[in-house]
């Protein structure tokens, strides 16, 4: 039975979670790619998501273009159909946002923070059954968030609605480190990396921070590939 699998168990307990869950204005939409795209979240994790993992990396929430259109983390299509081999059903968000349609394997626009971590992961791998055999990759929320046609990230939400939702994904992130025993948990950007050592305060992991590879960071534009290495080289994480 598929809720056997410790994580596919915890991401349908996450996804009833936060259904559960109210967002007032300026939040206009509110996507759970849980829902929508289960069908290949659930491939994504009973492919790459078994065994104990040397490396979790945890981004923050959902791209529009990537983890919204396919249900995986950081979710450039390309990606996921052609590298990881992925594919499955994907529906529609029960209220969508008509300047954020989705579009699944068919959308054609790309995700450039997804674009840049999983290129990084196939220049230094070759393939992803190499890669996965000590990493994986998560995101802490799995909700995306609309002001309109912009994306609001779960940082920016209201204290009293943060709490609910903060509380649901920090026990579903210490679930999924509980599962894969990692040596490392390493947050994509400051702010995943502040809810990961909050989580795994009391567990024998180590923290640690590569850049977040977002378009709207300077820093990221100027060479994310080459600044991700070095970091995880001077962690440890990465030897060479």
């Amino acid at each position: 039975m598929s809720s056997s699998h410790p994580l596919i168990a915890a991401a349908k307990a996450l996804s009833a979670q936060v259904d559960a869950l109210r967002f007032a204005p300026p939040v206009s939409h509110v996507y759970n790619p849980l829902d929508y795209a289960w069908p290949v979240h659930e491939a994504y994790l009973r492919r790459y998501g078994s065994g104990r993992k040397q490396v979790v990396l945890v981004g923050m929430n959902p791209g529009p273009f990537g983890m919204v259109q396919t249900g995986v983390p950081f979710g450039e299509i390309a990606v996921v159909r052609d590298w990881m081999g992925l594919s499955g059903a994907v529906g529609r968000p029960a209220v969508e946002n008509p300047k954020r349609p989705v579009e699944g394997f068919d959308c054609t626009r790309s995700e450039v923070s997804g674009r840049r971590l999983w290129g990084l992961f196939q220049a230094r791998f070759g393939t992803a059954e190499a890669f996965f055999a000590d990493h994986f990759v998560a995101n802490y929320c799995p909700l995306a968030f609309f002001d309109g046609g912009r994306n609001l990230t779960p940082d920016k939400l209201p204290a009293a609605e943060a709490g609910p939702l903060l509380a649901a994904c920090d026990a579903h992130l210490r679930r999924l480190i509980e599962a894969l025993s990692p040596e490392w948990v390493i947050g994509v950007g400051a702010w995943a990396e502040q809810r990961a050592a909050t989580v795994a305060a009391g567990l024998p992991v180590k923290i640690g921070r590569v850049l977040h590879p977002s378009p709207a960071s300077p820093a990221a534009n100027r060479g994310w590939s080459e600044a991700a290495t070095r970091q995880l080289q001077a962690l440890g994480v990465w030897t060479d």
